[in-house]
């Protein structure tokens, strides 16, 4: 027993050292939010987290209020759930509070790819440059090409002019067609140098986006638990393995060889190969970029256009004005008339279009918004409460219930109302109250602040594109008219736009 006795202290010691670096035994600090460490020493209450977000953290306001800190997987997330206050966060100084941290430790868990300091700065300059204004005329015109490739291909005209419908999952379809569309504005096409015709290229390039549209699913499947580090060996193999496949198709030296590949991917590369970085790493930067920019805007299209099926007056409504826009320029679709050309600045007289995006996008986006916290650091909250939050945890919002799901702040919140962001002349409505105060941040599919998604102006025109063409190009409705919208798959809520537990089936042809 004597012999025994220092071995049993000192395992002890172990365990007690090894639950207090987990977190164990942390306590709250006067002036700090309420604490809820969770059932699961280190764990705390991650599995109840990823299992439905948005239901645990409505269970943990109902019991703590509108900011809390809770345990998840080894960090100590403050939430804040009061909508009025989250201009405190996103106005706070980047030395207190930074999203680049957190962000480089999430891409090299998912992309394995290490990130450089001057990441963030080289996104935003570039998205600014290539993305909006100016840039965004060039690749609205690429994705017109790219679109229309991909969707007129797939159809077909009998001999007697008979139309054939054709038949499709509605979320696969979109999915499929804006992601291969907005790869190929991005990513460049196949040159017809290579293939000796242009229709061989283009034949190209419509079987390779296929293959990795097919290649892409598969990781976006496991994307929300690679995320949460929850993948069985099996799965982690095959994400590894898909993983290793993106290196290859999206390397820069095959990069090198295409044609049309946008500034913003381009400007990019070579900014990282400028700065030293190794060749193989940026071929990683290239797979975190596909992801980026196309894993949100398909499922956001089925959405869309699911909401107009189930809607006639929010169909007609947006029908009418995409056929006025036709007009306007003296545009008409017909057999064997010209392809549609679709411009940004057609794309900017579609307000009753807009609307009815943003309320896709309140009703079906919902990121967690995260930061870490770099010095401990008081927040000051709407209600003039203030809190002291700890150097090493993570302030992080969840708008979609916060304020998107808020029925004080949009009326009857589950239900789609297209025009639910236009005034009653037309204009684009910005003033949503609760409480009797008007809010600044009433509605955040893209984020906020100096992190809001650098992207949201292409992502939104692809969506309104692809959207645009399937109503003057095709007539399309559900096999079954009185089937229900799909609920969301609640496993992925904190990773953009939300996918559907299943598929609902459709049939399109073209109209001439």
């Amino acid at each position: 027993m004597g012999f025994l006795l220092p071995i049993l202290i000192a395992l002890l010691a172990s365990v007690l050292g090894g639950l207090y670096l987990l977190g164990a035994f942390r306590q709250r600090r006067p002036g700090e939010p309420p604490l809820d460490r969770g059932p699961l020493p280190w764990l705390g209450h991650v599995l109840e987290f990823r299992r439905d977000t948005a239901k645990f953290l409505e269970r943990m306001k109902r019991k703590h209020g509108d900011i809390f800190t809770v345990q998840l997987g080894g960090y100590y997330f403050t939430f804040l759930m009061d909508p009025l206050s989250f201009g405190t966060v996103v106005k706070e100084p980047r030395t207190n509070l930074d999203f680049t941290k957190f962000a480089a430790q999430l891409v090299k868990k998912v992309f394995s790819y290490h990130s450089m300091d001057v990441d963030h700065k080289f996104l935003q300059a570039s998205s600014n440059k290539h993305l909006m204004g100016d840039g965004l005329v060039v690749l609205t015109q690429a994705m017109m090409t790219n679109l229309q490739n991909l969707m007129l291909q797939s159809t077909e005209t009998r001999e007697n002019n008979q139309k054939t419908w054709n038949e499709d999952g509605l979320f696969h379809y979109s999915y499929n067609i804006v992601f291969r569309a907005g790869y190929l504005s991005l990513f460049g096409n196949e040159t017809p140098k290579s293939t000796e015709s242009l229709e061989k290229a283009i034949d190209i390039d419509r079987k390779k986006s296929q293959e990795l549209f097919y290649e892409f699913r598969k990781y976006d499947q496991l994307f929300p638990r690679l995320a949460y580090g929850v993948l069985p060996p099996g799965k982690k193999r095959e994400a590894e393995r898909l993983k290793r496949l993106f290196w290859n198709m999206l390397s820069v030296h095959k990069l090198k060889t295409r044609e049309n590949v946008s500034g913003w991917v381009r400007e990019q590369q070579q900014e990282r190969e400028e700065h030293g970085m190794e060749e193989f790493m940026q071929d990683r930067y290239m797979f975190l970029l596909l992801w980026a920019s196309q894993g949100n805007t398909g499922p956001a299209a089925f959405w869309l256009l699911l909401y107009l099926m189930k809607h006639p007056d929010a169909m007609r409504a947006v029908q009418q004005e995409a056929e006025k826009v036709l007009k306007e320029t003296g545009q008409e679709v017909k057999h064997g008339g010209p392809l549609v050309d679709l411009t940004r600045d057609m794309l900017l007289k579609t307000p009753i279009l807009d609307s009815a995006v943003e309320e896709t996008l309140r009703l079906t986006v919902a990121p967690v918004l995260t930061r870490a916290v770099l010095k401990d650091m008081s927040l000051k909250l709407a209600d003039g409460n203030e809190y002291w939050l700890r150097e090493g945890d993570r302030v992080a919002m969840f708008p979609y219930t916060a304020v998107q799901m808020d029925p004080d702040v949009h009326q009857d919140p589950l239900t789609f109302k297209y025009d639910r962001f236009l005034t009653a002349d037309g204009a684009k409505k910005t003033d949503f109250y609760t409480g009797g105060i008007k809010l600044k941040y009433y509605n955040m599919p893209w984020g906020a602040g100096h992190t809001m998604c650098p992207g949201r102006f292409f992502a939104t025109n692809e969506l309104k594109q692809f959207v645009f063409l399937v109503l003057i190009y095709f007539d399309f409705e559900l096999k079954n008219p009185d089937e229900k919208i799909p609920d969301i798959d609640v496993t992925r809520w904190g990773f953009g736009s939300m996918q559907p537990t299943k598929d609902v089936q459709f049939k399109y042809r073209l109209k001439f």
